[in-house]
């Protein structure tokens, strides 16, 4: 169930447009922000705040690499595989994730301190390699930089 700020906020997004399901990236995002995924039970109860099918507004949050289907930890580490990333060493990148927090791509920590995903694209090809970690881009990666970054997030 929609929570009252949930519902404020979704609202406050209709002005911006002429249909409510016109809303449903926003109101995706909303829903995430406070619950840091979006849930099956939220969907349902979502798509018929905006009059819309369970189907269609899935639809529209599967294809979003940002919405998140399934529970997630406090920080999501989005890892660019890009061909620019892949030519500059992101392997090298993501291995030193892997080791460094023991889990594999779609996996979370066990102290659910980090989840770590794939991501086509980051678009900071002109300073690959590359995460993003939240909503904080990191560029021009090796194994130290990173060491560093991950201390940031608690």
């Amino acid at each position: 169930m929609l929570t009252q700020q949930e519902v404020a906020e979704i609202e406050a997004e209709f002005v911006r447009y002429e249909r409510k399901r016109s809303v449903s990236i926003d109101a995706l995002k909303i829903v995430q922000r406070h619950r840091g995924w979006v849930s099956d039970e939220v969907l349902v109860d979502l798509a018929g705040f905006l009059e819309m099918t369970a189907d269609e507004l899935d639809s529209v949050a599967t294809f979003y690499n940002f919405i998140f289907r399934k529970p997630v930890a406090r920080h999501v580490i989005l890892v660019c595989t890009s061909v620019s990333c892949w030519i500059v060493g992101y392997e090298s990148i993501l291995r030193h994730l892997r080791e460094r927090l023991g889990i594999g791509l779609g996996e979370t920590t066990a102290d659910g301190r980090f989840t770590l995903l794939p991501n086509v694209c980051l678009g900071a090809c002109d300073h690959a390699p590359v995460i993003m970690i939240d909503d904080d881009l990191h560029e021009n990666l090796d194994s130290e930089k990173i060491d560093l970054i991950l201390a940031q997030y608690e």
